[in-house]
């Protein structure tokens, strides 16, 4: 698979947040799940991106590229994005602040086993199962090839899909239970640019479908309005 892209660093300027003390009487750590207000979208925040970033360099196919080849690298990619991104707020999203993995319009996320069961957790084991779900098929040789000549399974393509789904999922959860915690710790921009760098590549290659996106559609197009 190809290499993977990583994001430039924001400067002091542009990860400019608020601060723990500015977060009024919000708690960090408490599910956001029965509050109507987006402060995600306040413009304020939704204009910080991490500068010089072109999107649509990054999403679309190059010349030449084998599309399953560039789906791949880019699952890689984003799942280590993802991942870390989800592992510095891991402390904040717990059984008791998270009982469930939510995300804006009442979105109750469930996962489901290999036995077809649906299985309604809280949000720290649920993305557990999601981080755990894909590095399994990131290291299976028969699903994402590494050696030079090998093929990609037939229906790759779904795959892809599911995995995509799963990482919107998770920064769906992070916007809407952990903002004031992303805000405090200044990595808005950084999560900014994931999100709308994320949505665009879904979009540019067909990899989620409207109602999987309808929860996020308000941001996806303020964010949109940004570029």
């Amino acid at each position: 698979m190809g290499g993977c892209h990583s994001y430039p660093s924001a400067t002091k300027a542009d990860s400019q947040a608020l601060q723990p003390s500015d977060i009024s009487s919000e708690k960090l750590g408490i599910n956001n799940n029965n509050l109507e207000e987006r402060p995600y979208l306040q413009q304020q925040f939704v204009c910080q991106q991490i500068p010089h970033t072109d999107m649509f360099a990054l999403t679309a196919l190059p010349p030449g590229v084998d599309k399953a080849e560039w789906l791949a690298s880019n699952t890689v990619a984003f799942f280590k994005h993802i991942n870390l991104f989800f592992s510095a707020l891991s402390e904040f999203c717990t059984p008791s602040s998270c009982p469930t993995a939510c995300g804006p319009d009442n979105t109750v996320y469930v996962w489901t086993d290999d036995h077809g069961k649906k299985l309604k957790c809280s949000a720290p084991l649920y993305f557990d199962y999601v981080m755990s779900y894909v590095q399994e098929l990131l290291t299976d040789e028969d699903v994402f090839p590494t050696k030079a000549g090998s093929v990609f399974p037939a229906g790759f393509i779904f795959l892809v899909q599911k995995v995509f789904l799963l990482f919107f999922r998770t920064l769906a959860h992070i916007y809407w239970s952990h903002y004031r915690e992303t805000l405090a710790l200044g990595l808005h921009p950084h999560l900014n640019t994931l999100f709308a760098h994320l949505t665009l590549f879904c979009r540019q290659h067909a990899l989620l479908e409207p109602e999987d996106t309808e929860p996020m559609q308000d941001l996806i197009t303020a964010l949109g309005q940004q570029s």
